[in-house]
């Protein structure tokens, strides 16, 4: 029965070329603008190197004092996440790194603007980065200030002309020179938190005795499970409720929240709040009724269209009717013959986010920008397509199946 209705609605297709057309060009250009939205900030938080494990994670990234006369907003120093956040008890593992910056290379007379992280050897146990050549530095490198480094792949190809040959070279940028111990793959500039060109010991970039709040670091937790998120949350809340305020005379409380991925992204690019809520269920009530208000208008166009194609089909229902068709079977078929045009139209939907987002790969708009179509981006486009097809051909069927026979037959349609 299935085969047959498919091929009814392979037939019906091709009566009226045009109005296949529209339909199908409005469904793949609205799944098109979808999907090339959604991979985009999958590619942003989703879980992809090196934070595959994001469900496990929490990062510890500004620090605000507050009063009603005085506000001071930073990334916390070195020594207010050694003493406060690593001791905590819930995580598995604990990571201080910087918050990023910028260093100077020379390759001959050509000047490279490298980006430049401090990390800590715990750093690249909590983070799942894919080495394509040597090994992290180790926690003994990084307390003795060993002057090591690792570069992602780009800056061993235009330093040292491949990766291969960059393992155990020296590699001087601002006039320091480290010992390459590894090279990355690149991590996308989207991953704000832990991308970067060059890594290099968290001791060189940082003065760990400033007893100041203030400072350029942050931290990263990673939870025993993803169920244990909640517990490694509340018991950093809880230890922050007792940390005393830095310069009690001008602030009365001390801000510092542990975020997700996405909670960080949200504050960061959405909200800019830095109150105790991040902002991830207002995001999300906004981007979901955005979405549903995107694809609604599709559907409605192509109501009108399914009603049109129906109308021309009245005498064909009637037959069916008069033959002992039911309703329910009647509606079966069309939604069926509905569906197969949304699924056509999501496969062109498909080609052209791919080819959209391979556009993106290549104009550098983001750094080592790895934009693509998911499992997870192939379960939303799935998703549009149901969505399509059920919304836009479940009133018009329902309408016409319940059309009489006689009345159908004779081509009338009220």
């Amino acid at each position: 029965m299935l085969i047959s209705y498919l091929k009814i609605a392979w037939k019906v297709l091709q009566r009226r070329k045009f109005f296949t057309f529209i339909s199908l060009f409005g469904i793949s250009f609205t799944l098109m603008i979808l999907l090339v939205v959604y991979a985009m900030y999958d590619h942003t938080v989703g879980p992809h190197t090196p934070e595959k494990r994001v469900d496990r994670l929490l990062f510890v990234t500004h620090l605000g004092l507050w009063s009603p006369n005085s506000q001071g907003n930073s990334n916390p120093s070195y020594s207010f996440l050694n003493r406060y956040v690593r001791p905590l008890r819930t995580p598995e593992k604990v990571s201080l790194a910087t918050s990023g910056g910028y260093a100077v290379a020379y390759v001959g007379n050509t000047k490279l603007k490298l980006s430049q992280k401090g990390t800590d050897g715990v750093f690249w146990q909590v983070l799942d980065f894919d080495f394509l050549a040597g090994r992290p530095y180790s926690v003994q490198e990084v307390g003795t200030d060993a002057h090591v480094a690792v570069i992602n792949e780009s800056t061993a190809r235009r330093y040292f002309g491949a990766v291969a040959s960059a393992v155990g070279r020296p590699i001087e940028t601002d006039g320091t020179a480290f010992r390459v111990v590894g090279v990355v793959r690149d991590v996308p500039a989207a991953r704000t938190l832990t991308s970067s060109d060059v890594w290099i010991p968290l001791g060189l970039t940082v003065d760990v005795h400033e007893p100041n709040y203030f400072g350029n670091c942050m931290a990263i937790l990673l939870a025993p499970s993803a169920e244990a998120l909640p517990a490694m949350r509340e018991e950093f809340d809880q230890v922050m409720r007792h940390v005393p305020v830095q310069d009690p005379k001008q602030y009365t409380e001390l801000r510092v929240y542990a975020n997700t991925l996405l909670g960080f992204t949200v504050r960061s690019l959405v909200t800019d709040d830095d109150g105790p809520d991040d902002g991830v269920a207002w995001f999300g009530r906004v981007a979901l009724g955005v979405a549903l208000l995107f694809m609604l208008l599709p559907a409605l166009n192509l109501v009108n269209l399914n009603v049109s194609r129906m109308l021309e089909r009245s005498s064909e229902i009637g037959v069916r009717k008069a033959f002992g068709a039911t309703a329910g079977r009647l509606v079966g078929q069309f939604l069926v013959e509905n569906i197969f045009l949304t699924l056509l139209g999501g496969v062109l939907g498909l080609a052209l986010a791919a080819g959209a987002l391979h556009l993106l790969n290549g104009s550098s708009v983001i750094e080592y920008a790895q934009f693509a179509l998911n499992g997870r981006v192939f379960a939303v486009a799935l998703g549009a397509v149901l969505f399509f097809g059920i919304l836009s051909g479940v009133y018009p069927a329902y309408k016409m199946s319940k059309l009489p026979a006689i009345q159908a037959l004779k081509g009338g349609t009220k």
